[in-house]
């Protein structure tokens, strides 16, 4: 019988002072959409990363669906993505009415290809929307200088990226819409939430009647109209202020949980590093010109039979590890709202043999080498 992992995959992170903001929240008799905390978490966020405009969402998905509507597609227009990526990406642009363009990614990074999107394009495509996948940048400056060329419309699917940067810009800045999740799952939580960085003042008006059911109600609370009204097609993506009051916590922290999670992703590479060097296993790639957040700490294996007996041996040691995303391209939903373009030379076969390991703040330093100590005995009795 398999033994109960002892260190999970993931704990959201917890702040003492979380308690006495929810505290704070709940007798302030406004816990509804942008409440004190929901305004204190978009002016950090737009001090922070520089960011012109910042609007808490109920989650990461929330955020890129406002993205996609934004974007102006219409029924037939394509947008770019890479196929590994979660299925909020492709959802929000189905839902706009786009048909989805996959294409293949780095085996480096595992971000979308750069290489890839231009070959892709097609008289059709309104948008690419790029993924930073483990809080690595993609390439943005070939993807901005391709979307600048075929006037196309740029999205960060940011949502592992808070806190990143490439060359020195924060990640979510760079395109028309960035997009952050504060899902439980990630460096920073609200346990669902995310947010929506908008690059241009022009979009300010139409993103606040969107997240607000459609209606003029932010502008009714700045004074600008006496009374607020239905104006436009919205939804409610406001987050409660219960939620933020959580998140505000953390952000008030955020460089401390960045050290944390930092210290055990570098203790990680650095203990795996002789592994690599043996051609037992690979490890992460950063780019120079790019920082990132900790927000995982994968390995690849050989193939997926060698991933299913690591992930088997791991959990016998008490450790939870688990794969990734399944490429969208091969799920039911990908074949039957898009297309693959080009060749996929990488990302059914990279993905099949990536496995993450437990990384998240407070994660003891005990812990930390009942993994290390697992992971080698795994891949050394397979270098002898």
């Amino acid at each position: 019988m398999n033994k109960q992992p002892l260190i999970t995959f993931n704990e959201p992170p917890r702040v003492t002072s979380a308690y006495a903001y929810l505290q704070q929240a709940i007798e302030s008799g406004q816990v509804c959409g942008d409440g004190p905390f929901t305004k204190r978490c978009n002016s950090w966020m737009e001090e922070r990363f520089t960011a012109q405009k910042v609007l808490l969402t109920t989650s990461g998905t929330a955020a890129l669906e406002m993205s996609a509507l934004m974007c102006g597609i219409q029924p037939g227009d394509e947008v770019i993505l890479p196929s590994y990526t979660f299925s909020s990406t492709a959802t929000a642009f189905v839902l706009a009415g786009a048909k989805l363009v996959f294409v293949d990614v780095r085996p480096d990074t595992m971000n979308i290809d750069e290489k890839s999107i231009e070959v892709a394009i097609t008289s059709r495509t309104k948008a690419i929307c790029v993924v930073h996948y483990a809080g690595v940048s993609c390439e943005m400056d070939d993807i901005l200088d391709i979307a600048r060329r075929h006037d196309l419309v740029v999205v960060e699917d940011a949502a592992q990226g808070v806190m990143s940067t490439y060359r020195g810009i924060p990640l979510g800045t760079m395109g028309r819409f960035g997009c952050f999740s504060f899902h439980e799952t990630k460096n920073y939580s609200m346990g669902e939430g995310g947010a929506l960085l908008l690059r241009d003042a022009p979009d300010n008006e139409s993103a606040e009647i969107l997240r607000e059911k459609g209606t003029d109600r932010s502008r009714f609370f700045r004074g600008q109209v006496d009374k607020y009204t239905w104006v436009d097609y919205g939804s409610s993506y406001l987050p409660s202020d219960l939620n933020a009051a959580y998140l505000w916590a953390q952000l008030e922290t955020a460089d401390d949980i960045l050290d944390d999670r930092m210290a055990t992703w570098d203790a990680y590479y650095t203990s795996f590093e002789p592994l690599a060097a043996a051609g037992a296993v690979e490890l992460p790639t950063i780019p120079c010109h790019c920082t990132h957040n900790a927000h995982m700490f994968y390995l690849k294996c050989r193939d997926m039979e060698e991933r299913t007996a690591f992930i088997a041996h791991m959990r016998q040691a008490g450790v939870q590890c688990v794969f990734h995303y399944i490429p969208l391209h091969s799920a039911p939903a990908g074949k039957k709202f898009g297309r693959f373009a080009g060749e996929d030379r990488f990302t059914t076969k990279e993905s099949e043999r990536l496995v993450r390991l437990p990384l998240y703040y407070g994660l003891s330093e005990e812990h930390r080498r009942t993994v290390i100590d697992a992971v080698r005995s795994f891949f050394d009795s397979r270098i002898r």
